[in-house]
């Protein structure tokens, strides 16, 4: 196969909000939120990607997050739900990227510096049989469960930046 640099085909580099925009879009049933932060993006990134303190404190319903094993920007994981529920992840994780998949789920976070901030976008995807119908019921306040997340993030960037504040 040629080289997609010398085959004549344009290329473009995107961003990665705008990569995973793009990977959101490609998916069945996605949810897809993106918000400007007016942190830094290392300071914003700090607190995003750390999946066993962090993840549990953004995502509603998530219990925990383990860390089962890593090489690399790979690695995997397990989630425990508010109910109890596990579910095992695969993770690619790279500064500014997450991506994370189980059987049922697909999700993705990314963040880019941005004029005065940072720019930091989520999504989520159903991965089931039936997700369509599934999906019907889960839209139902989807936008306000992706604008609680953004909204946790900023608690916690607030949390972790604040001076003689616990984390």
């Amino acid at each position: 196969m040629t080289d997609a640099a010398h085959s004549g085909w344009p290329t473009v580099e995107l961003d990665p909000v705008r990569r995973l925009k793009v990977i959101a879009a490609a998916t069945k049933h996605p949810t897809f939120a993106e918000r400007h932060f007016g942190a830094a993006f290392d300071e914003l990134w700090s607190v995003a990607s750390d999946l066993e303190q962090e993840l549990p404190h953004l995502v509603p319903g998530l219990r925990s997050f383990t860390i089962t094993s890593s090489e690399g920007d790979r690695l995997s994981g397990r989630a425990v739900g508010a109910l109890g529920h596990r579910e095992h992840f695969d993770v690619v994780l790279r500064p500014g990227w997450c991506l994370m998949q189980s059987k049922i789920l697909t999700s993705g976070m990314a963040a880019m510096p941005d004029a005065g901030g940072s720019r930091f976008a989520f999504f989520s995807s159903l991965r089931l049989p039936g997700g369509q119908a599934l999906d019907r019921v889960r839209r139902t306040g989807s936008a306000q469960r992706h604008e609680e997340i953004l909204d946790r993030l900023e608690q916690r960037l607030e949390t972790r930046s604040a001076p003689g504040k616990a984390e």
